[in-house]
């Protein structure tokens, strides 16, 4: 550790804090002005650094390099506005987080085009012509192209500053931020302005991919690592505030360069590595800014927004033939094995189905009847996995016990995140779920003598009884039904009541003396209970668990189950649960291209299913009642 070593890295954090500016402002106006959490913003990212190739190929590497990347950020800002009249626009009334679903797709579906465009091999661009070079900086060699970045952070903020607040466009972008319903009730015309926005975003982020060409190659994997960062960075410096996100870039990546410098470090006789905290140094940053003040660095509380969606309709108890239908399928289930003893991966896929189920239902209990969003509930998920692999490699506990208390550590972690967590509420506590489940992921995917590391953990198998995959499917199915059951139970007990009475409205839930953060509380440690018990149920099915069991592509796949199944039906989670995971199944299965095609059919349910389908099923089976008994319909609604 050295003086002009420390000097060195403080200058690699501003070039890299430019480059992570330009994806965080973008996503930032997007979100301050159309009020949606856009998924799909690190794919431009991703989508800028690959046209920016294929255009310095063919403009040459020469004088055409430097045309190349702006044209490269105006085709993608051209992209992002396709994007946004031809999808978006149609969702703007839907809840929020369809349209987060919405923007998930469009992940899978850009990904794939990329990937048939460019096909699967890494990217290297050439240098840039006249900043090829290095200079001495205190002995030290310091890329040129560097120091051109950490100028372009500072001047496009001052452009997109000038922009919002010496033009009539910024006056627009800046009054829709904070009431964007009174804008257009004053005659602005708001699906344009809306338009305008987003191919702005889109374009920031695109030249930041742009800029990314002659330092990094260009992968698959760029959009969901971009972004993670840029959620981070939005979220520390303040929703909607451009020099908020500027600042916690600054902040972030100075951090992290700071833990580079530092390497290996004693600490009272233990060594600690700071150079592995870059892998989640960014989220101990947003947790604890989210803690100490809730609305980011530079951020104020949102205004509420005049589109509430549906209305939520309260939850009735199941009629006597849902019962009897109830019974029937599981019934059913249990005969499955009988039918399909030819083929044994039809039980294998049956069990995941039945596990995605349990987990889906676990999250929709805090998401529906809670109203809390989540989208760090792997975060549990993995636990009970780690849980129950642990207890019976460590400790040689017999693994009908470890299925049992393995869920108790997942509701362990429950209880501390969600001290923190139900003190926020919205995106906000969104993202501080999110920061949890990184937090998670990286302790376990870096402790390699007690999780394994990168590479898990292996024979986790289950008891000698539970060899036969039809025996374990059995207990499975008991397992999840009981699981699933006892969440609903829990929904229509009193504390289930007060429950979605702190959701719809927690000033009178208090005025009638309900606690309800610690409702809430409560609700997050039932729900990782129940994920633990699917992480753990699934750990003995596959025989070993990785860090992939808690990652952030985890946590979205809950979120599409209960979203493509419907958050308004207790029926929902399970539906698309099933749906999702049978999808993703044969649609892998049968084509090299399955994302695209998962994320289009994924679009085309929310299109046309934007209460999910268990919700259109209950509207079109209520419409049909409705008909025939009008006047019992009218007195329900009454």
């Amino acid at each position: 550790m050295s003086f002009s070593g420390f000097i060195v890295q403080l200058l690699n954090g501003l070039a890299s804090a430019s480059s992570l500016f330009l994806v965080a402002a973008g996503l930032s106006l997007i979100f301050g002005v159309t009020r949606i959490v856009n998924f799909a913003h690190g794919s431009f990212f991703m989508v800028g650094i690959y046209v920016a190739y294929t255009l310095v190929e063919k403009l040459g590497t020469g004088l055409g390099f430097w045309p190349a990347l702006v044209l490269s950020a105006l085709a993608v800002g051209v992209l992002g506005a396709l994007i946004e009249v031809v999808l978006l626009r149609r969702i703007y009334k839907a809840p929020e987080l369809f349209q987060l679903l919405a923007t998930f797709a469009l992940v899978l579906v850009i990904k794939d085009a990329v990937l048939w465009l460019w096909g699967p091999d890494e990217l290297l661009g050439p240098r840039a012509p006249g900043l090829s070079g290095s200079v001495t900086i205190l002995g030290r060699q310091f890329p040129s192209y560097d120091l051109f970045l950490i100028v372009v952070g500072p001047v496009v903020l001052g452009l997109v500053w000038m922009l919002l607040t010496r033009t009539r466009f910024g006056t627009l972008v800046r009054a829709a931020t904070q009431d964007r319903e009174m804008v257009s009730a004053l005659g602005v015309n708001q699906a344009w302005l809306f338009t305008a926005v987003f191919a702005l975003g889109a374009m920031l982020a695109g030249l930041g991919g742009a800029l990314q060409l002659p330092r990094e190659p260009a992968t698959l994997e760029m959009d969901l690592n971009t972004i993670g960062a840029a959620f981070v960075v939005v979220v520390v410096g303040g929703m909607g505030s451009i020099p908020g996100a500027y600042a916690a870039a600054l902040l972030i990546a100075e951090i992290k360069a700071i833990c580079i410098w530092l390497g290996v470090v004693d600490v009272f006789g233990l060594s600690v590595s700071f150079s592995k905290l870059t892998l989640v140094v960014d989220f101990l940053v947003m947790a604890v800014v989210l803690v100490w003040r809730p609305w980011g660095l530079f951020g104020r509380p949102q205004a509420p927004s005049r589109y509430v969606g549906m209305q939520e309709e309260p939850l009735r108890r199941p009629s006597r033939g849902y019962l009897v239908a109830a019974a029937v399928f599981g019934l059913v289930l249990a005969a499955v094995p009988f039918f399909t003893a030819d083929s044994p991966y039809t039980s294998v896929l049956m069990i995941d189905l039945m596990i995605a189920a349990l987990f889906a239902t676990s999250l929709h209990f805090i998401m529906g009847p809670a109203g809390m969003h989540s989208f760090g509930h792997a975060a549990y998920f993995g636990l009970g996995a780690y849980g129950a692999a642990l207890l019976v490699r460590a400790s040689g506990m017999p693994m009908e016990l470890a299925l049992i208390l393995a869920p108790l550590v997942a509701a362990v972690g429950a209880f501390v995140y969600g001290w923190f967590a139900v003190r926020l509420s919205g995106v906000y506590l969104a993202m501080l779920t999110l920061a949890f489940a990184q937090i998670t992921w990286a302790i376990t995917y870096q402790w390699d003598s007690f999780t394994g590391g990168s590479n898990g953990l292996t024979g986790v198998w289950p008891a000698a009884w539970l060899s036969d995959k039809r025996v374990y499917y059995w207990l499975t199915l008991a397992l999840v039904a009981l699981g699933v059951l006892w969440l609903r139970r829990v929904l229509f007990s009193p504390f289930g009541y007060a429950l979605r009475a702190g959701r719809d409205s927690a000033l009178r839930a208090d005025a009638i003396g309900i606690d309800v953060k610690r409702m809430q509380w409560a609700a997050f440690v039932i729900a990782g209970l129940a994920a633990g018990l699917a992480g753990a149920l699934f750990a003995f099915s596959k025989g070993s668990i990785s860090p992939e069991s808690l990652s952030v592509g985890k946590s979205v796949d809950g979120l599409v189950m209960v979203l493509l199944g419907g958050i308004q039906t207790l029926a929902g989670p399970v539906v698309g649960a099933v749906t999702f995971t049978w999808l993703h199944d044969t649609v892998a299965r049968n084509t090299d291209y399955w994302r695209a095609m998962l994320g289009g059919i994924i679009l085309l349910l929310v299109l046309l299913f934007p209460q999910g389908i268990a919700g259109f099923c209950k509207q079109l089976f209520d419409r049909r009642r409705g008909a025939k008994h009008p006047g019992s319909l009218e007195e329900v609604k009454a």
